[in-house]
């Protein structure tokens, strides 16, 4: 797995761009120099913003690949699907999500996303609540983290 910012600096898990929060206020921060990619074992995610309230990414889920069965104490999240349908279970209901749907996923609610389907396929993940990586409460797993 390889975690990295777009201007091509490694970085271990969970560790952000060296900017202040208030970097970006004064005009000391470039965005484009903060995309974050992160490869998973299902695909890629890149993270384009990050602040107190909101932070968004794309996802990329692998043909036949799915993400943990997880929920989060600080943040809820907003999917929108962005190409091919997506396996999606918010607590007890599971579905597949078609190209432009939106999902809300409170906080604290169990859920996944997968890719039954033959081709990658993208979601816009919006999180609202402090953000983390470490705010991952695995419960299932098929690559064992």
């Amino acid at each position: 797995m390889t975690d990295q910012y777009r201007a091509g600096a490694a970085v271990a898990p969970g560790q952000g761009p060296a900017h202040s929060p208030d970097d970006y206020e004064i005009g000391d921060r470039n965005p484009a120099q903060d995309i974050f990619v992160a490869e998973r074992p299902w695909g890629q995610f890149q993270q384009f913003v990050s602040n107190e309230q909101v932070t968004v990414k794309i996802i990329t889920v692998q043909p036949g690949h799915r993400l943990s069965l997880q929920r989060h104490d600080h943040r809820g999240e907003m999917w929108q699907v962005l190409d091919v349908p997506i396996d999606v279970t918010v607590g007890e209901r599971t579905w597949s999500a078609q190209p432009g749907e939106t999902v809300w996923v409170p906080r604290n609610s169990i859920h996944r996303m997968g890719n039954s389907g033959t081709r990658p396929g993208r979601l816009l993940e919006v999180g609202f609540g402090h953000f983390d990586e470490s705010d991952i409460e695995r419960l299932e797993d098929d690559y064992v983290r």
